[in-house]
């Protein structure tokens, strides 16, 4: 119960972060604020209800938070700033809704969905090699299909 329910908090964080983004390139901090909290209340509940399965879910959130924030911050550094702030944030926040095994998958597909996007709107001579896109609406794809096949 409890995995659906952060599973669905997330995607609805998803689809709020993906309409700011697009709109403002920026993935703002009082969203990850609300993230965060939103986890941390479901989680308090669950020490409550059983704190085994407590146990569980925050130490495979906590993997999935290291995994997801550490690799989006080695892009970020190897990148120069390719990948953006909120972006990082993010997807380390994403980490502890999807756990360590949730969180790679969704990543993996969100990336490649953004570069093939990317690709396809430099042939079309829609943007520039130097140009940006907004990330957020394809992680948000990314942590959907995760959702729907873990």
């Amino acid at each position: 119960m409890i995995d659906v329910i952060l599973k669905s908090m997330l995607i609805i964080f998803g689809i709020i972060a993906v309409v700011i983004d697009i709109k403002s390139r920026k993935i703002p901090n009082l969203l990850i604020l609300l993230m965060l909290c939103g986890w941390a209340l479901i989680i308090i509940i669950q020490v409550f209800i059983s704190i085994e399965i407590a146990v569980i879910f925050f130490s495979e959130s906590l993997l999935g938070f290291v995994i997801g924030g550490g690799v989006s911050l080695l892009v970020y550094i190897i990148s120069k700033k390719g990948l953006g702030g909120g972006d990082v944030k993010f997807l380390a926040v994403a980490g502890l809704y999807l756990g360590i095994y949730g969180i790679l998958p969704a990543m993996l597909i969100g990336s490649i969905l953004a570069g093939l996007t990317g690709i396809g709107l430099i042939l079309i001579k829609k943007i520039k090699k130097k140009d940006s896109i907004p990330l957020a609406p394809f992680l948000c794809i990314g942590i959907i299909a995760t959702v729907v096949i873990l």
